[in-house]
């Protein structure tokens, strides 16, 4: 009882579908996209013996990747909105760090000017020399 014979042409389906989709910049199972041999093996899901029977498959692949200049149009694409979006982001964060400084400073002022506003409540209250009744304290009521 041995074991059962690997079913080649699955295994050369499953390694084209993975060239097709790593040269289409639309992996499945590969982390980087990137045009090697490696991530062609990681692409097709089988091991790294099964693939390297199929040297024809890898050659065909590496040869498609070099008339495609090693990357796939879809990451390429993708590499540029990458650094788009970092450089958007470094400008955020530019802004959003004048406005903490901003924002810090009218804290500041509001803080001072609210202090100074107590002083002069206080100053006016003792120059006057009368009490202030509270607001929320309803008037007395005359009996009528």
């Amino acid at each position: 009882m041995g074991r059962r014979p690997r079913d080649e042409e699955a295994d050369r389906a499953a390694i084209r579908a993975a060239a097709d989709r790593l040269l289409a910049g639309t992996p499945l199972h590969s982390q980087s996209g990137k045009l090697t041999a490696s991530e062609l093996i990681a692409e097709s899901d089988l091991r790294r013996d099964v693939v390297y029977r199929h040297t024809d498959l890898i050659q065909a692949f590496q040869a498609r990747a070099k008339a495609q200049d090693s990357t796939p149009t879809a990451m390429q694409e993708l590499a540029d909105e990458n650094r788009k979006l970092k450089a958007d982001v470094d400008e955020l964060r530019g802004e959003l760090h004048q406005e903490r400084a901003t924002s810090k400073t009218m804290r500041m002022i509001i803080a001072e000017l609210s202090l100074e506003l107590e002083q002069a409540k206080a100053e006016l209250e003792g120059a006057s020399g009368v009490t202030r009744l509270l607001a929320s304290a309803p008037p007395p009521s005359r009996p009528g």
